[in-house]
């Protein structure tokens, strides 16, 4: 029974978890439906709640966004709005953060979560996988001796909060294994190991 039992949990958990993210993020999105006009709602023309419509709405406003943007016209009207918002007292130096944040996580263009790397973390002794982010710069760089690099180590199992370090790019180990296998791999604790090791990643470079 003990095993059947742990059988069923082994099936059940993950599909729970996975249909309560779901309805967290849906009911989440449906609450952009607050901003259209009360005429325009779903239960005036069905007589109920559509769960989802919100999500949908929400999805297909960032799209219709980045098609609208996605040429000199919208491009020129961005650019304007920045400028207006760069004006405002508190909102320019929130935007202006926020921004460059997502434009470098966002953009194809960008480093931000590009390469796995194996460090030495929290001491000599232990290590852990982290991310290579970029290089320090401005005033930081004037208090560094030697070559350095940026890196970002997330957390287990939540890997949207961690450590921003700056070490030495000799002790910095680029790993032969995809972004998407180290995060799976931290957020499992090490239970879900990437399939599939290259012989070069039992020894890895160092970065260059």
């Amino acid at each position: 029974m003990r095993k059947y039992f742990i059988t069923g949990l082994l099936v059940l958990v993950p599909l729970a978890i996975t249909a309560w993210v779901l309805s967290l993020i849906i009911s989440t999105l449906d609450q952009s439906l607050m901003f259209v006009p009360a005429a325009w709602q779903p239960r005036q023309f069905i007589g109920m709640d559509v769960p989802g419509i919100g999500a949908v709405l929400t999805l297909a406003i960032v799209f219709v966004t980045g098609l609208l943007t996605n040429n000199l016209v919208g491009k020129y009207i961005v650019r304007v709005g920045e400028r207006l918002l760069k004006r405002v007292p508190v909102v320019s130096s929130l935007y202006g953060s926020v921004k460059q944040v997502s434009d470098t996580l966002f953009s194809s263009s960008g480093n931000a979560f590009r390469q796995a790397v194996l460090i030495p973390y929290p001491h000599a002794d232990s290590y852990t996988i982290a991310f290579l982010t970029g290089v320090p710069g401005g005033d930081v760089t004037n208090h560094l001796v030697g070559d350095f690099v940026s890196v970002y180590v997330p957390t287990t199992p939540n890997p949207t909060s961690g450590f921003f370090l700056m070490m030495e790019r000799s002790r910095v180990k680029e790993l032969d294994m995809t972004v998407d296998a180290a995060l799976k791999y931290i957020v499992s604790m090490g239970v879900v190991a990437p399939s599939h090791v290259p012989l070069g990643a039992a020894n890895p470079a160092a970065v260059k």
